[in-house]
């Protein structure tokens, strides 16, 4: 049976930068004017007064001054806490906002050279979304590292961010991936042990996703539809157990940041719109850092060439 693993040769509104001359003020005064008049034009863009819709319609009425004052202020509360939490966390920029998640959702399919025999019915394994959008997808693996000050720079940040955890990593805390799936973070399949899938049998394979699924059930009220394999590594058994699992689709990476590097899997060495990046949850035992360092490092260099970092799950 083939086994599918990762292939490096296949496939080939700005924001100032907080340590620069602009007061904090300033740059929320200026990005709060554009959400005014976007606010604005929209009320606009739903009829001008005295029209009558269609037989049935309300005649369509901008919001009240009142309205678009307090959107205001939280528009501007919301940027101030993230200009002082990119200070406070030593960021080069502060970090952009994701655009709004599209009505109509993209088509996933497998990336072409990764599908298996059958591929049309089983769940897709794909390393980027379609999308013209400058965003990223930050997606996390097996739950090692437990870091508190972790938690509290993505909340203060409001970076959305998925995972994929492993039982053997997380089981000597659940409760830490509690608070985090409290603060909105999706919790994903990573198999109970993070074994080698290929070298498995079906039923030791579809074992390893389903003893997966119970525990997230378990633990966390809800089977997730997202599933990783281990290391990127599958065969068809793999894809197979997974949709009898109740999995959906099977995201791996484009790109894989680290404490002090990056990798990529593309030629260019570079990163797209709608690539997903790898990272994993570990700290200065296993790397010259910690997870902050790493994240900093992350939306230092995304930041810089203008992108954006989305919810994976708002685009499947």
């Amino acid at each position: 049976m083939r086994v599918v693993v990762q292939n490096d040769k296949s496939r080939a509104c700005g924001v100032s930068r907080v340590a620069s001359g602009a007061s904090p003020g300033t740059r929320v005064r200026g990005g709060l004017a554009v959400l005014l008049v976007a606010a604005l034009a929209s009320a606009c863009a739903q009829g001008p007064s005295g029209v009558r819709g269609a037989p049935g319609q309300q005649p369509a009425k901008a919001p009240p001054a009142h309205a678009l004052d307090s959107h205001a202020s939280k528009l501007r509360a919301a940027q101030a806490a993230r200009v002082a939490a990119a200070r406070r966390w030593n960021l080069e920029e502060v970090p952009l906002a994701a655009p709004p998640p599209p009505e109509k959702k993209p088509e996933i399919t497998a990336r072409e050279g990764f599908e298996v025999d059958g591929q049309e019915d089983l769940p897709p394994v794909f390393t980027t979304v379609p999308t013209e959008e400058k965003i990223v997808f930050l997606t996390i693996d097996d739950g090692a590292e437990k870091d508190p000050a972790f938690l509290r720079m993505m909340s203060e940040l409001s970076i959305p961010y998925t995972v994929f955890l492993t039982d053997d990593e997380i089981k000597d805390d659940y409760g830490y991936f509690e608070k985090m799936q409290a603060r909105g973070v999706t919790l994903n399949n990573h198999t109970l042990t993070h074994p080698y899938l290929p070298g498995l049998t079906y039923e030791q394979q579809k074992h390893e996703i389903c003893g997966m699924q119970d525990v997230m059930e378990k633990r966390y009220g809800k089977r997730p539809t997202l599933f990783r394999p281990p290391f990127g590594n599958y065969n068809q058994d793999t894809l197979r157990a997974a949709k009898s699992c109740g999995i959906e689709y099977a995201p791996i990476w484009n790109e894989e940041v680290y404490v002090d590097h990056w990798e990529y899997r593309e030629w260019d060495r570079d990163i797209h719109p709608g690539d997903i990046v790898l990272t994993h949850f570990r700290g200065r035992n296993d790397w010259d850092g910690t997870m902050t360092d790493m994240v900093r490092r992350f939306l230092n260099r995304i930041t810089a060439q203008g992108y954006a970092v989305a919810r994976l799950e708002d685009y499947l």
